[in-house]
């Protein structure tokens, strides 16, 4: 278990639909806001890692066009192209480079604003298969992967909507999630919200917002310089991308979570009983409900009867997403897998407010990043946080 490296402060910006901003304007907000709440300079920030937005790409210098637009002078620059897992995964790479000595205090920073502007080209080297006509984006291919794993263990849709609406009696209580999100749903209301992609409904989704979220990330003794009490220290991370790839027909209902699990667990000397709260990213509610199969709070195929069982409110046994999470917050874009991890470290560092959940000794966020079709996600990544 590393403990010599920190999260010592996080930024959020209310999340908005078409706010007409663009990602630098939105970066920008969070990062002074972060300079604001941990009372550092901006001069004493050297390194900085980027995760690239769907609003401005294509754009192979965004992260050097960002340093332009920060006023900074970074000795470590990254950028970060794995989608919702870039923020966790921008805080590990932090960590490996204040470690080798390339920076002593780093910015991780997401920004996106895909609800005002869509520029992303996926590019890929089969679009056929990454991007394919008729699918239109990521809530089909959930889709047919929920579709899957009816097939395979069945889907119990009441599981899913407690998943909806237990986040959604979270947003209530967070005032930076999409304003029209802060409402009430009852089951009534998910069982009637409209099919989307069979057996996909609308309050199974996300949607695009904007909005960004910042991070600072030093040694535990620079931190204590720099007069910073507050911290929480990131013990293990785990990364894997292009889960099964070799496999002609993989199992879409395993992902690279069941590789990641067993490390993170390994690293933080922590179990699946141990973890006091879970924020893992959810651009559907399946994924939230796999994910506690992944992750060891149930068996395969358990999900649903895990989910109906378990106390999952912020009062709970495990609390989960304890902001709304994308789903009931807004997603925005490719920043939302630092909306995950910047409500796992406010509620360690007892600023939940309403929501707060009590004992927060430690978290478990994860990130899924690029959505092929007839696949499961590209790329999957969990990291805990101690207190």
């Amino acid at each position: 278990m590393k403990t010599d490296i920190v999260i010592a402060g996080y930024a959020e910006t209310p999340i908005q639909y078409k706010s007409g901003r663009s990602a630098y304007d939105l970066a920008g907000e969070a990062m002074a806001a972060l300079l604001e709440a941990t009372g550092v300079d901006a001069r004493d920030i050297d390194g900085l890692s980027v995760t690239a937005p769907l609003s401005e790409s294509p754009n192979p210098f965004f992260a050097v066009y960002m340093t332009e637009a920060l006023g900074l002078e970074p000795t470590w620059l990254n950028y970060g192209g794995n989608g919702g897992c870039s923020a966790t995964g921008g805080v590990a790479r932090a960590a490996s480079a204040i470690r080798d000595g390339h920076c002593e205090v780093a910015l991780v920073l997401s920004a996106d604003a895909p609800s005002t502007a869509w520029r992303s080209n996926y590019g890929a080297y089969r679009s056929e298969f990454q991007d394919p006509p008729g699918v239109q984006g990521p809530p089909a291919s959930f889709g047919l992967l929920m579709s899957r794993y009816r097939h395979q263990y069945g889907l119990k849709t009441e599981a899913l909507g407690k998943i909806a609406i237990t986040q959604r009696e979270h947003a209530l209580h967070n005032e930076n999630a999409y304003q029209k999100f802060r409402t009430p749903i009852t089951m009534t209301d998910y069982e009637n919200s409209r099919v989307i992609a069979d057996p996909l409904r609308l309050l199974d989704c996300v949607m695009f917002c904007d909005g960004a979220n910042a991070f600072l990330v030093t040694t535990e003794r620079r931190a204590k310089d720099m007069g910073l009490t507050r911290m929480v220290y990131p013990t293990a991370f785990a990364e894997v991308t292009n889960f099964a790839g070799r496999e002609s027909l993989a199992d879409i209902t395993q992902t690279g979570f069941s590789v990641v699990a067993p490390k993170v667990y390994k690293q933080s000397g922590l179990t699946p009983k141990d973890i006091r709260m879970f924020h893992p990213y959810d651009d559907f509610t399946i994924a939230v409900m796999m994910c506690f199969e992944e992750f060891g709070f149930c068996k395969r195929g358990q999900g649903a009867d895990f989910t109906l069982d378990t106390d999952i409110s912020f009062r709970g046994s495990l609390p989960l997403n304890t902001g709304g999470g994308q789903i009931s917050a807004g997603q925005p874009g490719l920043a939302s897998g630092g909306l995950n991890l910047a409500e796992a470290v406010r509620q360690m560092f007892g600023d939940g407010g309403a929501r707060q959940v009590e004992n927060p000794r430690n978290a478990l966020v994860t990130g899924i990043g690029v959505i092929p079709y007839a696949r499961n996600w590209s790329v999957s990544a969990a990291m805990i946080l101690e207190a």
